[in-house]
């Protein structure tokens, strides 16, 4: 098994293009099922998960081309297969689970795998399901399938509120509504950017959508949907991943492509911690101001809230602020899994159930360590980067799934970074 090798080293000074963001590629590939023309899509990015969606979708029946090493994916659903999403390909990833909204709405019917348990969280899928109730499915739930079937003459509009804010649910309903027939309002919607990049694409495709980005998405229902070309939005968790890289090493880091407004309430955090973001030309520049990084609270919550997605990173930095911050979990369970491997390196965190409780210290020392999630394992490297001595992180297989080329990136603002193969091993 792959491991990572990290030398605790100085300033980091350099540039680092960030990626098209995996949340919103996994939403827009299945869009592809709601149209018999082609759908391409630009600044992909490079990823595993990416891989995943790509096989699941294959093994309908779509056509999925990656052109220009990857960053560009050609999708064509013009004669599906099939409509049953195996268990083998859905169990390897939750987002799999966005293929049964497109397909009842296009065809009328639908055989999706429940997906498995989460190393993070139940995340259930009953929202999802609601929510198509809602517009006249009728589903059966047995064999660890959800059989789906859409009333005569296809869904219908309905008006529904989903119970708690679901990025997954949101984005199922949103591309079933837009075959329905009649007006579908979705209220206590998610309003991430990833959510607003799909409704653009949709209506670049022929939907009739308004409100994305607020909490109620209005949907006029179309007879059909056409293709398009879409520009995959930037990935704002890699873009704070690799701000948090100068603030805890020093030095300056400009990430190209980043934006303010796709992490507004972590740039603020940024900014009590001692962190300075300037916007540029290009993107987003970071660099630690004078001293040491000052201890700040944080609570994670939905969109334009602190994005769970960097609490880990941010607890990584958390350990080495003068002083003493709590960060509140308030979106998964089991999500400071990554606070006992922190402490190998020395740093002070004490959980209790959904609070971490960080003590800063005046140094982290290299140790060995264990990834258990895809952000828990950057969180290590952005440690390990800061600590003294060497880090080696296990289990980094989790890494492949939301970050691409993390090593050469990292490499190239002059981080001490390797990975070593299994046959190394």
């Amino acid at each position: 098994m792959d491991q990572i090798i990290v030398h605790g080293n100085g300033p980091l000074k350099g540039e680092i293009p960030i990626a098209g963001a995996k949340n919103a590629c996994l939403a827009l590939m299945p869009a592809t099922l709601l149209t018999d023309q082609p759908l391409t899509l630009t600044n992909a990015p490079r990823l595993s998960d990416i891989r995943t969606m790509t096989e699941l979708l294959q093994s309908l029946g779509a056509e999925v081309a990656s052109l220009q090493d990857g960053q560009v994916l050609a999708l064509s659903s013009h004669d599906l297969a099939s409509h049953r999403a195996d268990y083998d390909i859905v169990r390897k990833m939750r987002a799999s689970i966005l293929v049964l909204g497109p397909m009842l709405a296009r065809d009328g019917r639908a055989e999706v795998s429940l997906p498995g348990g989460c190393a993070i969280g139940a995340r259930p899928v009953d929202l999802h399901l609601r929510a198509l109730e809602a517009m006249g499915a009728e589903l059966d739930l047995r064999d660890g399938y959800v059989h789906a079937k859409a009333p005569s003459g296809g869904l219908r509009g309905a008006v529904f509120e989903f119970p708690l804010v679901s990025v997954g649910a949101t984005e199922n309903a949103l591309m079933a509504a837009t075959l329905a027939r009649g007006t579908t309002v979705l209220k206590n919607a998610a309003r991430e950017p990833e959510i607003v990049d799909l409704a653009q694409c949709l209506r670049a495709m022929g939907a009739q959508i308004e409100g994305e980005g607020t909490g109620t998405i209005t949907i006029e229902g179309v007879q059909a949907l056409r293709g398009a070309t879409h520009p995959v939005v930037t990935d704002r968790i890699e873009l704070g991943t690799y701000m948090l890289a100068p603030a805890m090493c020093g030095g300056e880091v400009e990430c190209l492509g980043g934006r303010i407004d796709l992490l507004a309430a972590f740039c603020e955090k940024l900014d009590e911690a001692g962190i300075s973001v300037e916007e540029t030309s290009r993107g987003l520049k970071v660099a630690r101001r004078n001293g040491r990084v000052r201890s700040v609270d944080v609570t994670t919550a939905p969109f334009p809230g602190f994005p769970t997605d960097l609490q880990a990173q941010f607890m990584a930095l958390m350990c080495l602020a003068e002083g003493k911050s709590v960060l509140e979990e308030t979106i998964f369970e089991n999500r400071f899994m990554h606070a006992p491997e922190l402490m190998r390196m020395g740093a002070r965190i004490d959980v209790h159930g959904g609070q971490a409780v960080v003590t800063g210290v005046d140094k982290l020392r290299g140790a060995p360590v264990m990834a258990t999630d895809l952000r828990a394992s950057v969180s290590l490297i952005l440690a390990g980067m800061a600590a003294e001595g060497q880090t080696t992180v296990s289990r980094v297989y989790h890494l492949d799934r939301g970050y691409e080329h993390v090593v050469r990136k990292l490499r190239g603002v002059g981080a001490h970074v390797e990975r070593l193969k299994e046959e190394q091993t």
